[in-house]
């Protein structure tokens, strides 16, 4: 089974998507923000899904933690964000983030975001 990372600050939000996941057959492990999510995250992590605004270490410093971390360095890494600003994406997109979800979505966005980028 795939255990992916939600990392969000917000505690509904961890729980919508850790429901879905969990429902779609994914092992989830939670994190409050970006520390946290370091502080947690292993090797068998399959993905991440990363809020981009928390507190302590936000989604762009999490995206550069886990790339600069050879356990994680291959990670594929999806933010979740209510930030649709091009410069946003980008910067996403530079720090080496794989993909971007739009809050809100459905959960079947969720899902078929995940399963296309699990393969």
């Amino acid at each position: 089974m795939k255990k992916i990372m939600t990392v969000d600050d917000s505690r509904s939000i961890r729980q919508m998507v850790a429901f879905t996941l969990q429902q779609a057959g994914y092992a989830v492990l939670e994190a409050v923000d970006g520390e946290d999510a370091m502080a947690k995250l292993t090797s068998d992590v399959s993905m991440v899904l990363t809020d981009l605004n928390m507190p302590n270490l936000d989604g762009i410093g999490l995206i550069k933690a886990i790339r600069a971390n050879p356990v994680s360095r291959f990670t594929p890494v999806v933010m979740l964000t209510t930030e649709s600003q091009q410069g946003r994406k980008m910067e996403g997109k530079a720090a080496g983030a794989t993909g971007w979800i739009v809050k809100p979505f459905t959960p079947e966005q969720l899902v078929a975001v995940v399963g296309k980028v699990l393969g």
